[in-house]
């Protein structure tokens, strides 16, 4: 009866969650979800609840009776379009995103005196740059093709990665203080180019490269980097992330990465190279033999360039774009190789199938 579902009630099945009784919790919000006054709260921790335990398609169908119960609430849209990504489902989910930017912190959209880029044929069209600079990176994949249209494209991008898509072929602008933006036929943001050109799990362009360093970028480093270097690591990532915690390392896991014959750390705030943008980190990796990385933007570089990478996932907070199907590999990078952890905080598992892939990886090469 909905009468007797109370707050205490729904207090007593997050208390079972945390305490790893996952039956009990689950039964608990789906009592409360009977009650008007508790449903959004107890679908909130159901959804929490189903992820953390890999339940994916479980937690797909609350995340959509949230977003239906309110259709107007664009976190919801983006969980649910989230969501979609993980399983695959890219062009259910690609509409979907466009509801960031209604997000409180969501992306500044520009304003131009053209109109934004529907998808179909212009001559001209500027690019935004948008979220995370792993973002901008996965989706600078995407410019080639533009040009091989024979669309003249214009990058508005951060200046910390303005640098690096200068070798792209688009003409490159930093956001940086007054800028003056070309006119063109349409702009549109980085993370919508999935859904204007019609990107499918299957359709994505197979490219092993398509960043590089600049030649005396290279040369530079060549003269700086120690003979011995093999092995980029990046060990944790932006405190501010909000999955940070689960997905950098703790101390003893990312000492070991450290510790290994000829590693670099490439995190910039901690490392002894000059790694002032990610142009320099492009040049330092170009140079290394293999880099291994937590869920951070170095790793997406690392997939962009080509170069060999090893990518330590978590348990909690999976991110969508590499598939909540198990898999070794990355559809967006042919050359990552992806070591996910098989349950909450255990970093022992795949530092151990790391530690055991080495000696092969370098006998190979």
């Amino acid at each position: 009866m909905t009468e007797n579902v109370t707050p205490a009630e729904l207090r007593r099945a997050f208390l079972s969650q945390l305490a790893g009784d996952f039956a009990e919790a689950e039964a608990g919000y789906r009592r409360a979800l009977a009650a008007p006054a508790l449903a959004d709260a107890a679908r909130r921790h159901l959804i929490h609840l189903l992820e953390s335990q890999h339940r994916w398609d479980d937690a797909l169908r609350e995340t959509i009776a949230a977003h239906e119960a309110n259709p107007q609430a664009p976190e919801l849209m983006v969980h649910v379009a989230t969501a979609l990504l993980g399983l695959g489902r890219y062009p259910e989910a690609w509409p979907l995103l466009e509801a960031r930017a209604a997000l409180p912190a969501g992306s500044v959209r520009p304003r131009l005196n053209y109109p934004e880029w529907d998808g179909r044929p212009v001559r001209s069209l500027t690019l935004w740059d948008e979220l995370g600079a792993g973002d901008t990176i996965q989706f600078a994949r995407f410019i080639p093709d533009l040009l091989a249209r024979g669309i003249k494209v214009t990058l508005v991008v951060r200046p910390e990665l303005a640098p690096l898509m200068e070798g792209l072929g688009a003409e490159v602008i930093a956001a940086q203080g007054d800028i003056r933006v070309p006119q063109a036929d349409a702009w549109a943001m980085m993370g919508s180019l999935p859904l204007r050109m019609g990107v499918t799990l299957d359709s994505l362009p197979g490219r092993t490269a398509y960043l590089k360093a600049t030649p005396d970028r290279l040369n530079r480093w060549a003269r700086t980097l120690r003979p011995t270097a093999r092995i980029g690591v990046v060990t944790c990532g932006k405190a501010a992330h909000p999955n940070d915690r689960n997905r950098s390392l703790p101390y003893a896991a990312a000492g070991f990465l450290l510790s290994l014959p000829g590693a670099e750390n490439l995190h910039p705030e901690e490392s002894t190279l000059p790694l002032t943008d990610f142009a320099e980190t492009a040049a330092v990796v170009q140079h290394l033999d293999l880099v291994i990385s937590v869920d951070t933007a170095v790793a997406h570089l690392a997939g962009a360039l080509g170069k060999p990478c090893w990518v330590l996932l978590p348990w909690v907070g999976e991110d969508w774009r590499w598939l909540h199907d198990g898999r070794t590999d990355s559809p967006w990078y042919p050359s990552l190789k992806l070591y996910r952890q098989p349950a909450p905080g255990d970093w022992a598992t795949p530092l151990r199938q790391i530690a055991e892939d080495i000696p092969a990886f370098f006998k190979k090469g």
